[in-house]
């Protein structure tokens, strides 16, 4: 069985470490204590995982955040890879800071990243949301997106990510619903 994990983000230097790559910042951790390391590919960075019998095709797109949906639907017809086997790793300013919440599809909430692929196959594919927090002036959401974490946030991150990759591992071996059971609102 074969799944795309991708995490959203923008590329280059000026972005690294932002709240709005964080779906970057999870597939690196993945990829980090996986032992792999990402290749620059088509549409993307891409590398991938063995778990236990299954093949995780983890994708950073280079298209840019609102673009990301062309790199998506390139590997998931370059894999054969259906909606219920792509997970979407992705920030959410809705969610209080470090929550985590798996969802089986959905709206793209106003995220320019979920739009672009949302355009091109639909809203049924999981997606997994990362909480950002709202802790922003009005007017001031582009910037805050696009800042660095504050220092209290950086020193609960690696928890976080942690729990976001052991998510990602339920999710492609022990399935949706049981992963949403188990990890949703804890």
């Amino acid at each position: 069985m074969k799944y795309l994990i991708v995490g959203l983000g923008n590329i280059g230097p000026d972005y690294q470490d932002t709240r709005h790559n964080i779906g970057f910042t999870i597939l690196d951790a993945l990829a980090r204590v996986s032992n792999v390391v990402f290749e620059d590919k088509r549409y993307g960075f891409v590398t991938r995982i063995k778990l236990k019998g299954r093949t995780l095709v983890l994708l950073k797109p280079s298209t840019f955040m609102n673009l990301s949906g062309n790199a998506v639907r390139y590997w998931m017809k370059k894999e054969k890879i259906e909606n219920e086997n792509l997970l979407v790793v992705v920030d959410d300013i809705a969610l209080p800071f470090g929550t985590l919440r798996l969802k089986p599809q959905g709206s793209d909430a106003g995220h320019n990243g979920l739009k672009s692929i949302q355009d091109l196959i639909g809203t049924e594919y999981p997606r997994l949301r990362f909480g950002i927090a709202d802790n922003f002036s009005k007017g001031c959401q582009v910037e805050y997106v696009l800042g660095k974490f504050e220092e209290e946030e950086r020193l609960l991150l690696p928890e976080r990510i942690d729990k976001a990759i052991e998510m990602i591992r339920s999710f492609c071996l022990a399935g949706l619903q049981l992963t949403m059971t188990q990890f949703n609102n804890k």
